[in-house]
């Protein structure tokens, strides 16, 4: 556990000959970050080591508590730093843009976004990356949406290059069937990939990708991730303690 990678491509423009061999190549690196990331939010829900753990000798008492220090970290700072929604204001003295501005706020109450940064927020802080989608929407009164996905079936691939732009966002799901349908967007493109085919394009007049990433820290690390080891310990710790008072007691 040393923080989720990055995932690169050489390849500085998706196009419909590129798209399936570049998503291959990125699958294997998220599958990667995807298994560290399950491990991690079961950590987070109280899914642990401890659960797992055995005797050889009076094995009727064998406790095992999960004392949670990892939700109390991560609910900690979520609520320290997202516990306000962010308000856009005005840079500068242009007061003509202050009633844009206005609507732009609105816009963002209209799409709940302050639960959307605090549902962003638990993924930061769990496994140390965060990703949203935004897409258009089909008036003026609601002319975009926000999404929070799921790392676990959504990742950004990087051009390789300076800068390291996105040149695409992935996002997927495993049908009921078990077929996977990989929904990829470049900066002009939609494609849809099942099980390696690529069976959709379609432009779109984005100009960018709509997928964001949004890691927590320069090197991808949840915020209790550094310390599993000692949360281990507090967990065997306590269980132990436990069952030597139990038997202590039944020796009596």
């Amino acid at each position: 556990m040393f923080g989720r990678r990055v995932i690169y491509t050489d390849e500085a423009v998706i196009t419909a000959e590129n798209v399936v061999d570049v998503l291959t190549k990125a699958l294997y690196v998220h599958n990667q970050n995807k298994a560290e990331i399950d491990y991690l939010w079961s950590y987070y829900r109280g899914k642990t080591p401890i659960l797992g753990k055995t005797k050889e000798i009076r094995q009727s008492i064998n406790y095992k508590i999960c004392v949670n220090r990892a939700h109390e970290i991560v609910t900690f700072k979520r609520g320290y730093g997202f516990g306000e929604p962010i308000q856009y204001i005005r840079r500068g003295q242009n007061e003509s843009l202050t009633e844009d501005i206005d609507q732009l706020n609105g816009f963002m109450f209209d799409q709940n976004k302050q639960a959307e940064d605090s549902n962003l927020a638990e993924w930061m802080y769990v496994c140390g990356l965060g990703i949203r989608m935004a897409l258009p929407g089909i008036d003026q009164e609601e002319p975009f949406h926000i999404y929070t996905l799921d790392p676990r079936f959504s990742f950004v691939v990087r051009y390789n290059g300076l800068g390291t732009p996105a040149v695409m966002g992935v996002k997927f799901i495993v049908k009921e069937n078990g077929a996977t349908i990989y929904s990829v967007y470049s900066k002009d493109r939609y494609y849809e990939i099942e099980d390696g085919v690529l069976k959709k394009i379609q432009a779109h007049a984005l100009g960018e990708v709509p997928i964001f990433e949004y890691p927590a820290n320069e090197a991808r690390l949840g915020s209790f991730e550094i310390v599993l080891s000692l949360l281990d310990a507090i967990n065997e710790l306590e269980s132990n303690r436990m069952d030597d008072v139990v038997q202590f007691v039944n020796s009596f």
